[in-house]
């Protein structure tokens, strides 16, 4: 099983070494068979630029370079056509190895002319065959590793690959999630899960599938559905890497999304062109015997009575769970295609595969086992990915037979696990380790996840702990003693979350309300919810009969009768879960505020007010910010319904990635709900914050600029309806590297601006990082301000 690093991270969240990701598969019981990293062979070569190139005194198709270095100014002879002056190059110094020649280098002597070092092609580097000239970078700094580069623009050049050897009760490991399930659980990092949502089917089926009675045992559930309107070809470059990077060979679009889920998810899956589908329909059969059959391998087949086919009209199309046919693949002129996702008996595969000596990846894998479960979610998946690099329009999924019951628990004896491993693991960590590996306990008992066929007793529940414990930590100890010192942390980073939130709305004046999960129909149709998905089977009473859709519709309730009591000025909030479904995985963490009412009590200062929208935003900030939000965000509008229309901010990170949500509750659900305003209010998800890449406590270095900073006013002539943010993120925007802050001072309307005209000024901050700003860079700076400005909003800049 092999898999790229950067694969391996895009199912785990970890800021591990590539060492210690070797260590741990290792110990896992995933042996690490090699290492390829490409970046060992690359890690002494150097970026240089090449200062002057003149013909060689003595030879046509030499050229004499001054080449700059990290080292000074070198002279090297090159014989490469495209050696000229002002090119960027990759530089093997005096001692460096070239793996592509296979030579040590050393000051040579050509033609008289001393030569410290080469200019490299890729080939003579072993990154591709290319070999007519030496490699022109389009960026790079002199001195720069040369590795570095090329994890910066091109990382797949660089991106190790690991392979480990699978044993055959180990099939789960066979998909790169499965093998960062283990890393997960080990504490490598977080295994990143990713919601499939369901594509909807445009149209009925037109290809029919249908399973013999008697072969429901080989081929218990089968999910097939058409794509119409495909365009097949080469697949994105991303995919090809990734496929030769594990040494599969790129064919095609569709096949290549086969191969991807393969060794990604340890599916499996097969496609057809569905034009050559004879009578439009498919059957999973037992073959008779005799029958003949094409294999993609296009070598001609037998098939041996019981095994199982899938047959059109015309004959056998595909050997299941072995390899699909000729006739019915997919190619380059294909434009409909049939998608399966099926589960066959691994027994009967396994047969199939050694009686005709067939060796396939799909074999390798149904033989030992895939996740039936993941069957459904896989054609959804699978879906996605051809549309998104095919396109074509996806039809109604269709299933023959039913999922198998694979379904069983174990006793969990914690104090028997401590005694046959001989370490002391605490019952909640081996409670951990098998929640982790995806087990799901109740009380005593433990329930095998579906992608786990070889749990089959207590002994196994006893060796996964065991595993992910690590028996390299099986050693003498002393006697147990008292331990000291601090423990460590057991909240989660959610959790933790939960925890700062209520501490920092706490110290900004807020109470905290826990109030029920549950709220009437009425009341949570206001806020987005009220759908039978979301209501009680058996509620406590009509006001309780459905799971509340945002904290928001408690408080307001809360507010509400707090003011029927004679308290009229309230800052409240709460953090819990709100819900849009009535599955697990259909609810999210809220953390809500509300305030009504005055800042305070009446003064002789007259420092009292009625609370606005700004008391709310500069709440909402101070809780982000503690919570470790982006300090750089968007604020947009396009809230929901109950958010007053035009005195509401969403807080984002772009368009779709929504942190928070402040503003002026809408007068209409104010109304419904009995409360007096003025009313202001936020929403937090802090699942949807982005996690910190480093866990440290400490602070970052303090970066300080040695260069003068420059600040210039502009004042643009804009439509009344343009918002002053649209303007500060079309300045902010056009030239990122210098511009520091943008920030609006001024606003004037009516005068001379005319109807529906309105003047917004902005200071911009210029800092400068590498030298003093001259006259000529403010004046292109602002030029480009200004443009993007106009752009943007159709204004222009104020005389």
């Amino acid at each position: 099983m092999k898999f790229t690093l950067s694969w391996l991270k895009e199912h785990l969240d970890t800021n591990a070494t590539l060492e210690e990701i070797e260590f741990a598969l290792s110990d896992l019981g995933l042996e690490v068979e090699g290492i390829e990293n490409p970046a060992d062979a690359l890690k002494t070569f150097t970026i240089a630029k090449v200062i002057e190139a003149e013909q060689h005194p003595d030879a046509d198709r030499l050229r004499v370079c001054k080449v700059e270095t990290d080292e000074g100014e070198k002279q090297i002879v090159c014989g490469a056509p495209n050696a000229r002056a002002g090119i960027t190059v990759v530089l093997c110094k005096p001692g460096d190895y070239v793996p592509g020649i296979d030579v040590t280098l050393s000051v040579g002597n050509i033609r008289g002319v001393e030569s410290h070092g080469m200019m490299a092609s890729e080939r003579e580097l072993e990154l591709s065959d290319e070999h007519n000239g030496i490699i022109e970078l389009p960026s790079g700094d002199v001195g720069q590793l040369f590795v570095d580069w090329l994890a910066e623009n091109d990382p797949a050049k660089v991106d190790p690959v690991i392979e480990i050897a699978i044993t055959p009760n180990r099939p789960d490991a066979l998909g790169v999630h499965g093998i960062a399930r283990d890393l997960a659980a080990r504490g490598l990092g977080t295994l990143i899960t990713k919601d499939v949502p369901v594509v909807e089917g445009k149209f009925p089926c037109p290809v029919s599938v249908s399973i013999d009675e008697d072969t429901l045992e080989q081929a218990p559930v089968f999910y097939g559905r058409v794509i119409k309107g495909v365009k097949n070809g080469p697949s994105p470059a991303w995919l090809q890497d990734r496929l030769k990077a594990i040494g599969l060979r790129p064919i095609s679009a569709l096949v290549d999304i086969t191969n991807y889920f393969t060794y990604d998810n340890n599916r499996p899956l097969h496609v057809f062109d569905a034009d050559k589908v004879a009578g439009g329909a498919l059957r999973v059969h037992r073959a008779k015997g005799g029958e003949t059959f094409l294999a993609l391998d296009e070598k001609e087949y037998t098939l041996h009575e019981g095994m199982t086919a899938i047959s059109d009209a015309n004959g056998v199309e595909s050997l299941a769970g072995i390899m699909g046919g000729e006739h019915s693949g997919c190619t380059d002129d294909t434009t409909n295609v049939f998608l399966e996702a099926a589960f066959f008996d691994p027994i009967r595969t396994a047969y199939t595969g050694r009686a005709l000596k067939i060796n396939s990846d799909a074999r390798y894998r149904f033989e030992r086992g895939i996740d039936p479960e993941w069957t459904p979610v896989g054609i959804e998946a699978a879906t996605q990915m051809i549309i998104g690099l095919c396109g074509g329009e996806p039809s109604e999924v269709v299933v023959a037979g039913q999922m198998p019951d694979h379904s069983r628990a174990y006793t969990l004896d914690t104090d028997r696990v401590q005694s046959l491993v001989g370490m002391d693991i605490p019952a909640q960590d081996q409670h951990q380790t098998l929640t982790a590996l995806g087990f799901k306990l109740d009380g005593g008992m433990a329930h095998v996840p579906s992608w786990r066929p070889d749990v089959l007793g207590e002994a196994d529940l006893v060796e996964e702990v065991a595993r992910i414990a690590s028996l390299t930590k099986l050693k003498g100890k002393p006697m147990a003693r008292a331990t000291s010192g601090v423990p460590k942390q057991i909240l989660s980073p959610l959790q933790k979350r939960e925890q700062i939130a209520r501490r920092m709305a706490a110290s900004l004046g807020y109470n905290e309300c826990v109030t029920y999960s549950f709220i009437d129909r009425k009341s949570a149709e206001l806020f987005g919810g009220g759908s039978d998905a979301t209501m009680l089977a058996n509620p406590m009473s009509s006001d309780m009969s459905h799971m509340r859709p945002d904290l928001l519709a408690g408080l307001m309730q809360a507010a509400a009768r707090n003011q029927a009591r004679g308290f009229a000025d309230m800052a409240l909030f709460e953090v819990g879960p709100v819900f849009h479904g009535g599955e697990p995985n259909e609810q999210s963490l809220q953390v809500s505020g509300l305030l009504v009412g005055r800042t305070g009590p009446k003064d002789v200062h007259g420092a009292s007010r009625t609370v606005d929208v700004f008391d709310a935003k500069a709440d909402v900030e101070a809780i982000l910010d503690a919570l470790g939000a982006p300090s750089k965000v968007q604020i947009l509008r396009d809230g929901a319904a109950w958010w007053h229309p035009g005195r509401h901010g969403r807080i984002c990170l772009g368009p779709k990635k929504t942190l928070a949500v402040f503003g002026e509750v809408h007068p209409k659900v104010l109304a419904e709900m009995d409360v007096k305003g003025p009313a202001v209010a936020f929403t937090i998800w802090p699942e949807d914050i982005p996690m910190p890449r480093k866990s440290s406590a400490t602070r970052p270095a303090l970066t300080m600029n040695d260069l003068q900073a420059v600040e210039r006013d502009f004042a643009f002539v804009v439509d009344t309806s343009v918002d002053a943010l649209t303007l500060v993120n079309a300045a902010a925007g056009s030239d990122k590297t210098l511009i520091e802050d943008v920030r609006v001072f001024d606003e004037f309307i009516g005068g001379s601006l005319g109807e529906g005209k309105k003047s917004i000024a902005v200071t911009v901050r210029l800092q400068p990082t590498d030298a003093t700003l001259k006259d000529k860079d403010i004046e292109a700076v602002s030029a480009k301000i200004v443009e993007k400005v106009k752009k943007a909003t159709g204004g222009e800049l104020r005389g």
